[in-house]
């Protein structure tokens, strides 16, 4: 691809967007060695808490930040800054013709969710999983995702760009995923989880969140749902396997069940 001086310099941010961002100034036309510094340290989730910052790269998840609701801190062009620089404060293997640095938003704790579909989220590790699920997510109109404490880092480098711009639409919360899941038996509304052991999904009378609160928990990638989060999940299900009497795969990626679990909750609807 071919690119131009100017503000028309990148077809993959509109027009409008380029003026935007020349007249609020977030254009930067060089960078310093302690600005490289400080953005490569953002790969580490210390220095992304203390700044209080993330990176986004490539014209559309750039474009996806500036139309969002974030705080944008800076957007460095390759064109402006060099393909050396911008090599250096990038972490894909080829530099992108432009990277953002994005404020992270306050975090606040969330209350008893109301009438929804919601994902439970028990100790993902894998980015790459965790921005699956979030595409998934946004994918799937999810009201929200409730992920335990020891969950990936949402503002990891790898989650944010495997999210292709999902981040910026689907509300995400750090929480106790027992105190949650409680709330919402409490308040009457319905909490499912996917184990080996449970009752097939396509079997199922499921609700499906337009009357009641309803969260879907999916487990950790190699021990699925802890024990703590399992005592707080009634309904159990279970994605069969097909032929169900043959022996395959042990087990489905957390982002491919999640993926299914979420599918079959909104077909009821249909």
């Amino acid at each position: 691809m071919t690119y131009y001086g100017g503000i028309d310099s990148h077809p993959g941010i509109n027009h409008l967007t380029q003026i935007r961002m020349k007249m609020t100034g977030i254009i930067k036309s060089s960078i310093s060695n302690n600005e490289i510094k400080r953005i490569k340290s953002l790969s580490h989730k210390k220095f992304r808490d203390e700044y209080g910052l993330f990176t986004v790269e490539g014209e559309k998840m750039v474009e996806e930040a500036l139309r969002s609701g974030y705080v944008i801190e800076a957007v460095y062009r390759r064109e402006d800054i060099g393909e050396d620089a911008m090599s250096r404060i990038s972490r894909m293997s080829s530099p992108p013709p432009v990277l953002a640095v994005v404020r992270k938003p306050e975090e606040t704790e969330p209350g008893i969710p109301g009438n929804g579909l919601y994902l439970g989220l028990d100790s993902l590790r894998d980015p790459g999983n965790l921005g699956t699920v979030i595409r998934i997510a946004d994918w799937f109109g999810i009201n929200a995702i409730f992920a335990s404490r020891d969950t990936v880092d949402l503002y990891n480098p790898k989650v944010v760009q495997s999210t292709m711009g999902a981040i910026f639409r689907v509300k995400f919360h750090y929480c106790d995923l027992c105190a949650v899941a409680a709330g919402i038996i409490s308040s009457g509304g319905s909490v499912y989880g996917t184990f080996l052991d449970g009752e097939n999904i396509y079997s199922l009378d499921l609700k499906t969140g337009t009357d009641t609160p309803v969260m879907v928990v999916m487990g950790n990638e190699a021990d699925g749902i802890s024990d703590a989060v399992a005592g707080t999940v009634p309904d159990r299900l279970y994605i069969p396997s097909y032929p169900q009497d043959e022996r395959g795969s042990e087990s489905l990626n957390v982002a491919v069940a999640t993926a299914i679990a979420t599918a079959e909750f909104r077909r009821r609807l249909l």
